[in-house]
């Protein structure tokens, strides 16, 4: 394996849980940073990791600090990346290299976490929602860069499923099209991040942590080189009407266009417009899917070192 030690810093705690066979869990930081306003985005930080750890699992958030690439930060530094919000650049593949040449800070996004994460030995990463092919990319050809990195990089990322701002056929058409493995958890439907149901069909369900982690591991073994992804619903009770959520998305990606908002810049500007649409409960949805996923990563990761 390549000596990556001189970009890269591994938390004492996350070290000797890798070390020990424990399980451990990717986190990333751009809900911190570019997902909601402080304190209320540190606060949901440190409860995605207790949420890890009061499932047997040790939480590693991603993130890029002064050019050092790290997999687990302390509090202190999950506060400094709240306070400082927008100003941190989000970072994908692309922005890496300088980022870390310049010793600047950088905003882990779901590429970027699995890239730091596989670096660091770590296979389980928990989010919100993964990036897709953005509505309209037949013209404007704005499909996120994760979707690349689960072709390529051996992550498994627990998820609610999509962005609904997506388009969500065209996602599932690129992931089988790139070989990656979209697994429902107790679901048969791809859930949609604010509902449980968005009308595409997914080959695969499992319906125990268990026969997750053992598919991953047969995945590895096998040396496919891609990661998976695992869609796990949002919990019924936090779950948003999808008329509500459906014209709050049409009225976003209206406003988006009209302003000429395109690239990285989109996906926070729908959430954001979504946000305020829904008088804020697409906030509070986003925060309990994200719990919900980081508790089914835990639960993975424990069976997943057992393999």
């Amino acid at each position: 394996m390549k000596n990556y030690n001189e970009y890269l810093d591994i938390s004492d705690e996350v070290q000797e849980a890798l070390a020990k066979g424990k399980p451990v869990v990717a986190l990333e930081s751009t809900i911190i940073s570019h997902g909601m306003p402080y304190p209320q985005n540190v606060d949901t930080a440190l409860k995605v990791e207790s949420c890890v750890r009061e499932n047997g699992a040790i939480p590693a958030t991603i993130a890029i600090i002064k050019g050092r690439l790290k997999a687990g930060i302390s509090a202190e530094e999950i506060d400094y990346f709240g306070k400082k919000g927008l100003a941190i650049t989000k970072a994908s593949r692309r922005d890496i290299p300088t980022i870390v040449a310049t010793k600047q800070d950088g905003a882990a996004t779901v590429a970027t976490t699995m890239i730091i994460a596989h670096l660091a030995g770590i296979g389980i990463f928990a989010t919100g929602g993964i990036g897709g092919v953005h509505r309209g990319a037949e013209v404007t050809m704005d499909i996120s860069a994760d979707l690349e990195e689960l072709a390529k990089t051996p992550v498994m990322v627990i998820c609610a499923g999509a962005k609904s701002i997506l388009d969500l056929g065209l996602t599932l058409e690129y992931l089988e099209t790139k070989g990656v493995p979209v697994i429902g958890y107790q679901t048969k439907e791809l859930p949609a991040f604010f509902t449980r149901q968005s009308g595409f069909m997914l080959n695969t369900t499992l319906n125990t942590p268990k026969e997750i982690a053992e598919s991953f591991y047969v995945q590895q073994k096998l040396d496919f080189g891609s990661g998976m992804v695992v869609a796990n619903p949002i919990p019924e009770a936090h779950a948003i009407d999808s008329r509500l959520i459906n014209d709050a998305i049409n009225n976003a990606v209206k406003k988006a266009k009209e302003a000429g908002i395109h690239g990285k810049d989109t996906t926070p500007y729908l959430l954001n417009e979504i946000k305020e649409i829904t008088g804020g409960k697409s906030l509070e949805a986003n925060i309990q899917l994200v719990l919900n996923n980081a508790k089914l990563a835990a639960q993975i990761a424990c069976e997943y070192v057992k393999c």
